[in-house]
């Protein structure tokens, strides 16, 4: 069995800054870690090899400092690290980033068997990146997986959570599954690992190793979704001072209270 994990490197900040004409986050010059969804997906992969015979790959799309998050799959047990990297690939979009995910494990390893998601990233929310790469993929996927019921080499068992009901579902491979933060507590990275990983090769996969080169399906070029309007976090917390002293004032902090949802009615 051959594993895909996908994760990502993301802002460690709220302190972002938006380019404004084309939307996307200024990524140079902040502080970046692992999205914190793509630890239980590294776990996830982890449970299953323990398994089966697996092989675990980590694959990202972002600039060449993406490593950092590569390397700290690696000392938690990934196998081997992959890094789509081009500026070809900049500034996409979910349809444009799940694509050039697809080609990039379709190019890796055509008969991979099962690639795993975290939930969704915390610098885009949007938790359609690992059903659209199954799209892409033509392969079927369940989403918002909160246990693993069985594995084996030919087939995985997994509970979905939805929003009225709880499903078991079994699915044969090639498939994808994204995972919610329920499913394991990720372990931490090994030290034995760490500095066997220091000397470890990310293998770096550019425009020039797609199948497809077609620019239109990349990046800017392949985003079917425009930003009409985007703004920057406010950091600023607007502070209102109320005295105490009688029992007038604390009906007037009260009524704030229940401005902002804090409390119900008397």
């Amino acid at each position: 069995m051959h594993i895909f994990v996908c994760i990502k490197q993301v802002p460690d900040t709220q302190k972002v800054k938006i380019n404004p004409e084309t939307g996307v986050l200024i990524r140079s010059g902040i502080d970046s870690k692992m999205n914190p969804f793509d630890l239980y997906a590294i776990e996830t992969a982890l449970r299953i090899k323990e398994k089966t015979n697996s092989k675990i790959s980590a694959i990202s799309m972002g600039p060449l400092s993406a490593k950092e998050v590569l390397l700290e799959a690696l000392a938690m047990g990934v196998d081997d690290a992959y890094l789509l990297s081009d500026r070809k690939f900049g500034g996409a979009d979910v349809l444009a980033t799940s694509y050039t995910i697809a080609s990039g494990i379709r190019k890796i390893d055509p008969n991979f068997s099962l690639i795993i998601c975290g939930r969704q990233t915390t610098d885009g929310d949007t938790a359609q990146v690992g059903p659209s790469i199954s799209e892409h993929l033509n392969i079927p996927h369940v989403a918002w997986c909160t246990e693993l019921c069985d594995v084996d080499e030919s087939a995985i068992t997994i509970k979905q959570n939805l929003s009225h009901s709880i499903l078991n579902v079994q699915m044969t491979y090639p498939c994808l599954i994204t995972v919610e933060k329920d499913i394991f507590v990720p372990r931490l990275p090994s030290y034995k690992l760490q500095q066997a990983s220091k000397n470890k090769e990310i293998k770096i996969l550019t425009f020039e190793d797609m199948e497809d080169q077609d620019e239109k399906h990349y990046g800017l070029n392949g985003s079917a979704t425009q930003v009409e309007m985007i703004f920057e976090p406010q950091h600023n917390v607007i502070s209102e001072i109320i005295n105490f002293d009688d029992k007038k004032n604390a009906e007037v902090l009260f009524e704030k209270l229940k401005e902002l949802k804090y409390v119900g009615d008397k």
